[in-house]
């Protein structure tokens, strides 16, 4: 088989990757505790996380069944949340898993608007205080990049198409940027951990008064308060990593291709 036609092959299955890691979870996060018993939770409080949001990762009616009240499954994302705000952390973006029903996301955060002397400032139409929209600008961002993740991932399966069936040109770098498509994530991913567990009791919450800032585990297992946690990657993350050393291989036998045929 010639190399032409091989980095072809490479790179289109690494285009077919790509768009199952956009519908598959990247990572996963469990809170284990004993008021969380396996009998309940058999994999702990479990979130998923997508491209494009963050997912309840409980499945069945057989976690927490007494708390299901005859609906599919428990809500480990709401669970999530709570146990979050407990500690004093803004509540999850959920991306484009947001509650519809709501009239504003679940993430907003709104404070009362205020005259020099610190006085709430009244509506005259309702009488009640005017609220103000003071939601972190990195959960917006966060927000944003979620519901644009659709054409992000369109764009990077448009620039694999680019350099499979552009023969003649190198174009490395139309393949190396949906490379990097698993790592991407792990970034962001990494710097949200990092601002969570560094924004505390900023909205009200936090009963843990004397909790640190602290940096949540990224890989394996850590502790915080009475809480186990555990994060790992998860399907999404390996076909990531395979569609990024087929792209590297393809990139490899491009040049040779090209270099053969000059």
């Amino acid at each position: 088989m010639k190399k032409k036609t091989l980095y072809q092959i490479l790179a289109g299955i690494a285009a077919i990757l790509i768009v199952a890691v956009y519908f598959l979870p990247m990572w996963h996060v469990a809170l284990q505790s004993i008021q969380y018993p396996k009998s309940m939770y058999p994999r702990g409080i479990r979130i998923d996380f997508k491209y494009n949001g963050v997912y309840n990762g409980c499945k069945g009616t057989k976690e927490r069944a007494e708390l299901a009240q005859g609906q599919e499954s428990a809500d480990c994302l709401r669970e999530m949340n709570a146990i979050n705000h407990f500690i004093g952390m803004y509540h999850i973006v959920p991306g484009v898993n947001e509650d519809k029903t709501r009239e504003y996301p679940i993430y907003y955060v709104f404070d009362t608007k205020k005259d020099a002397q610190g006085k709430e400032i009244l509506d005259p139409d309702t009488g009640e205080p005017i609220r103000v929209n003071v939601t972190p600008k990195p959960l917006m961002f966060l927000d944003f990049l979620m519901h644009a993740s659709p054409w992000l991932f369109t764009g990077f399966v448009l620039l694999v198409i680019l350099f499979m069936f552009t023969p003649k040109k190198k174009l490395t770098w139309a393949a190396i940027i949906p490379a990097l498509v698993p790592f991407y994530f792990l970034g962001v991913y990494i710097y949200y951990l990092y601002w969570y567990g560094h924004h505390l009791s900023m909205h009200g919450g936090g009963a843990f008064k004397g909790i640190k800032p602290f940096m949540p585990t990224v890989f394996g297992e850590g502790k915080v308060a009475q809480f186990t946690t555990e994060s790992y990657p998860y399907f999404g993350f390996f076909l990531g990593l395979l569609a990024t050393a087929l792209l590297v291989i393809a990139i490899i036998l491009k040049n040779k291709s090209i270099k053969e045929e000059n």
